[in-house]
């Protein structure tokens, strides 16, 4: 990579900054994630790798500014992962992972300076999938007992907000839709949250069997000579309940 961004390197990799390829570390990420889904050995090696670039990319980057160096990465994640464990390099007590979590939590407020409750959720990262940014924020706050008592008011505040969405829907106030969508996809997140289950995963699935019953909805206009494109929605409808019946 020094070589690549050097005086006579590659002019692609010389323009690059931290901003133009951002989303490349993000695309990189999610490749690994889906090597992992399909357990995929080979392409889990490619994908790693894939992401170690994008670290040595950055950190090369501030390398020819005099910032740090990969030296001093590696050696940064040593220390922490030194620190947060102190029943292993120190004398601190932790029999079970609970009790690891624990005082990992503690640890790292201490280290960043996270004084309040507030502090814990303004830290969770802003670019997170909005998903999972919100099932992490409930979740610190429910740690000092900010949190419903059981699923049933939950599923009463999720409730709440359709009608709040429709109300503003019939207002014909798009900022207030926008407002109150987000409200109701939050509570969803609470909902899940309490049920143990992980909302981007359960939107994930719920995203593969739109696609599979959809194929099963063009299989069937095919062998009724129906349009898709030009067809009724009437006419989808059917087909979409036939669909879902042959797919259950």
């Amino acid at each position: 990579m020094e070589l690549l961004r050097s005086e006579n390197g590659c002019p692609w990799d010389k323009e690059q900054t931290h901003h133009t390829i951002r989303n490349n570390f993000i695309e990189e990420t999610y490749e690994v994630v889906e090597a992992i889904d399909n357990e995929d050995t080979e392409l889990l090696k490619e994908e790693l790798g894939d992401v170690l670039l994008q670290v040595v990319f950055h950190t090369q980057m501030e390398k020819e500014v005099g910032s740090f160096d990969f030296d001093d990465v590696c050696d940064g994640i040593c220390k922490k992962l030194i620190l947060r464990h102190p029943h292993i390099f120190a004398n601190k007590k932790a029999g079970t992972s609970q009790e690891v979590l624990r005082n990992w939590d503690t640890i790292k407020r201490a280290e960043k300076h996270r004084d309040t409750v507030t502090d814990s959720l303004k830290s969770v990262p802003r670019p997170l999938p909005a998903l999972m940014r919100s099932a992490k924020v409930q979740n610190r706050a429910a740690k000092c007992g900010f949190d419903y008592p059981d699923t049933a008011m939950a599923l009463g505040d999720l409730r709440s907000e359709v009608d709040e969405l429709t109300e503003a829907m019939e207002q014909g106030d798009r900022q207030a839709v926008e407002e109150e969508l987000g409200d109701l996809l939050f509570s969803a997140v609470n909902v899940s949250r309490l049920m143990q289950i992980d909302p981007e995963q359960a939107l994930t699935k719920s995203c593969d069997k739109f696609i599979r019953r959809f194929e099963q909805v063009e299989k069937l206009a095919t062998a009724k000579g129906i349009e898709i494109e030009k067809a009724q929605i009437q006419v989808l409808d059917s087909l979409w309940k036939e669909a879902k019946k042959l797919n259950k």
